[in-house]
């Protein structure tokens, strides 16, 4: 994507909505959620966040390229896991059926990388209760998908919970949670097919599930979009498995370790840095090849100098009762 395209849309990102007419609002890290009755109306917005913590810059077009890669996957998923998708009026908007958050976030782990690796590399063999054999390198494949929860914290870092404290510490009980395990690897087996035949390794990804008033389990928020996921280049990674060279990724991985190498990593005693303006167009550059590497299609930029009055005005047009 143009450099020049992106730098003309630093000073017009959508940084945070204030629709007070669109019912009750919770503004979580990077999505507005309104609520109305039994539908909710997420927009995701131009913010970031890494160490569990919301970046004072904003990244241009980031919302229109996470709503449109979850909107691809869930739709590609559908007939694996019944989602909260109703409709996609606006390139940052979704509006989903009304759910309350099963407080855990199911992460599965291909690949040793990110957290997985950090905490491999300090000597740990055991994570969320799954064994891990000695020997493996960096990036290295797993012999078998793992699961590893984490509580889904509303403030500070989430933690590494095994099966039996998962279901200890939250609202659902065992049968519930390996229904939702059972799910959660069945999308990351067809999440890793999916990013193959595009020349791709799903290395670790998230989901988070919730429950409607009726009952009903649904998958919600994002699916395998770089938020919540580590891509890898299949071209070249073995040979930079074998030489120890780090990998050509996909995720926001690189923003994490940008903010590492300039003292933050999210502890109390960090002072989290500015984000420069060519940093965030590189940031954005990467957003839009992991979309268009992951889905296939090109991204469309809407370019609206108000992103925020462009929402209201498709909102205003499409009536909640149309996708009921």
């Amino acid at each position: 994507m143009d450099a020049q395209l992106i730098e003309e849309q630093l000073g017009h990102t959508l940084q945070r909505t204030e629709y007070n007419d669109l019912g009750e609002c919770y503004h979580g890290k990077v999505r507005d959620n309104y609520r109305q009755n039994s539908h909710r109306i997420l927009v995701t917005t131009d913010r970031i966040s890494a160490f569990d913590h919301v970046l004072p810059q904003t990244i241009p077009f980031k919302g229109q390229l996470l709503n449109q890669t979850a909107a691809h996957f869930f739709e590609a998923t559908e007939d694996l896991v019944p989602n909260h998708v109703l409709s996609v009026p606006d390139p940052n908007v979704t509006i989903a059926r009304e759910c309350t958050p099963i407080p855990i976030e199911f992460v599965v782990r291909g690949y040793l990388a990110g957290h997985a690796w950090r905490e491999y590399d300090r000597g740990v063999r055991t994570l969320c209760g799954q064994p891990l054999p000695d020997g493996l390198r960096e990036s290295e494949r797993l012999p078998t998908p793992i699961l590893t929860p984490t509580t889904k914290a509303e403030e500070g870092h989430d933690q590494d919970v095994t099966r039996d404290e998962a279901i200890s510490t939250t609202n659902i009980d065992a049968s519930t949670y390996d229904q939702l395990a059972e799910w959660a690897l069945a999308l990351y087996r067809r999440g890793h097919e999916m990013a193959a035949a595009q020349g791709l390794l799903l290395v670790d990804t998230k989901y988070e599930f919730g429950r409607t008033a009726e009952g009903d389990l649904l998958l919600i928020d994002e699916v395998h979009t770089p938020d919540s996921s580590r891509y890898y280049y299949q071209d070249g990674y073995e040979e930079r498995l074998a030489q120890g060279a780090p990998q050509r990724q996909l995720s926001k991985e690189f923003v994490r370790e940008w903010l590492m190498e300039h003292g933050f990593q999210g502890r109390a005693e960090d002072e989290m840095p500015a984000l420069p303006e060519a940093f965030r167009v590189k940031v954005t550059q990467r957003y839009v090849e992991l979309f268009e590497k992951v889905t296939g299609r090109t991204f469309e930029p809407d370019t609206h100098p108000d992103p925020a009055e462009r929402i209201r005005t498709a909102l205003s047009d499409h009536s909640i009762q149309d996708v009921s």
